[in-house]
This record gives C-alpha cells, sequence and structure tokens, in this order.
C-alpha cells in the first residue's frame, strides 16, 4: 500500500553494500532523498544514479543526503552501480525488506509504457555504456521520498513506469527549503535532459565520460 504524505517514515536498519550500518534514524536533523531503484542491472535506474552522482555536491551543500536501494545483491549493486565511486549510500535489499514498508509496487503496465515512452532516454543510457543486464521479475517501478529533518515523509513519489522519478527540480526546491531564490539554481533543460532528464543547476556541467 502506498504511504501518502505527510506522514512518519517507516525506519530501516540496514547494511550498505560496503557493510555499514545505515539507520534512517541516524539521519535525523538532515534532509533525504530515498530512491527506490529496480534492479543493479537496469539503465533506467543507472542513468538516475549518474545524474544523482553529478548533482550530489550540490544537494550536499544545502543539507540534503541521498540514500539508493536496490533490488539487488550486494556483489550486483558493486559490479553495476558502484564501479565507479558514488558519493551516497547504496543499499542492496534482494529479499525488498524495506521496499514492503514503503509500499513499492510491481506493475507489467508500468514496464511496458516505460519502454515505449522513454526510448530516448534508454538509448542515451546506452550511449554512455550503461547497458540493460535485468535479472528476475521486471515489473517493480521506482519511487522516490522526500524526508524531512524530523523523519516526516513531506514528498512521496510513486513512478509512473520504470523510468519515472521525482523530477530534479523538486529535489533542488527541497533542498533550498522552498526558498523563493529557488530560481537562480535552476535553468532549462539542456540536451543532457534529451527525453525526460532533470534541469540542472547554473554551474553544474555535464562530465563528458560516465561516471
Amino acid at each position: 500500500m502506498r504511504i501518502k504524505s505527510p506522514a512518519r517514515a517507516p525506519e530501516f536498519d540496514v547494511r550498505d553494500a560496503n557493510g555499514e550500518r545505515v539507520r534512517l534514524s541516524d539521519f535525523r536533523g538532515r534532509r533525504v532523498v530515498l530512491s527506490f531503484f529496480r534492479d543493479a542491472g537496469c539503465p533506467f535506474c543507472n542513468l538516475r544514479v549518474y545524474e544523482l552522482t553529478n548533482e550530489h555536491a550540490l544537494l550536499k551543500e544545502r543539507g540534503v543526503e541521498i540514500i539508493a536501494f536496490f533490488r539487488s545483491t550486494d556483489e550486483d549493486v558493486r559490479r553495476f552501480v558502484m564501479h565507479r565511486p558514488r558519493p551516497f549510500v547504496i543499499v542492496a535489499d534482494p529479499d525488498m525488506r524495506v521496499y514492503q514498508p514503503y509500499g513499492i509496487e510491481h506493475s507489467w503496465a508500468a514496464l511496458f509504457r516505460g519502454m515505449l515512452l522513454r526510448m530516448p532516454r534508454l538509448l542515451r543510457a546506452m550511449s554512455k555504456g550503461i547497458l540493460p543486464r535485468m535479472r528476475g521479475d521486471q515489473s517493480l517501478v521506482p519511487a522516490d521520498f522526500l524526508i524531512d529533518e524530523e523523519g516526516r515523509l513531506v514528498r512521496s513519489y510513486y513512478g509512473r513506469d520504470i523510468g519515472d522519478h521525482l523530477p530534479m527540480s523538486e529535489i533542488y526546491a527541497f533542498a533550498a527549503g522552498m526558498e523563493p531564490s529557488l530560481s537562480t539554481l535552476v535553468r532549462t533543460p539542456s540536451p543532457r535532459a534529451e527525453g525526460s532528464g532533470p534541469p540542472l543547476p547554473r554551474h553544474v556541467h555535464e562530465p563528458e565520460t560516465w561516471r
């Protein structure tokens, strides 16, 4: 069942892909972007990780942390997601123990809709060497949650298809505390955002190589 905001974010106590303990309560006093991804070999997921990696420094400056879950083994997460350094927490949850209390959904319709509507984004991922390597059930749909300093959900976003995530513009607004000056952080989408990619802060430039 979906969680509607505002609500208390369900607590979790897990180990990340490097074996370090991660508890949501340890992030109290900071804002959190909590993302639930599909499979470690999902090209849509890895492209989003790439984008979050690029934006992490800006978000960190604003007091925002990122926690990403994958329905994959530690081995697959390290192989397909963490083959490049990631500046935020990544958790492997193959049994979906944390997915369940957050109401993460399955939908074959969302799978077919994503493959149909997000082909430009898929091709962009593949152009960066992010190839499909999916294992198991492919009907899992991503979701994103914004959690405030007190551990409350202020935004719950359930993807409409397998490549759909909370727009980065909303994450920037969250990072800025919904300040009127937010407009100084965001510009219109660039060619980088081909298809459905997010807008970028003015001073952030995409590197030429996949990282």
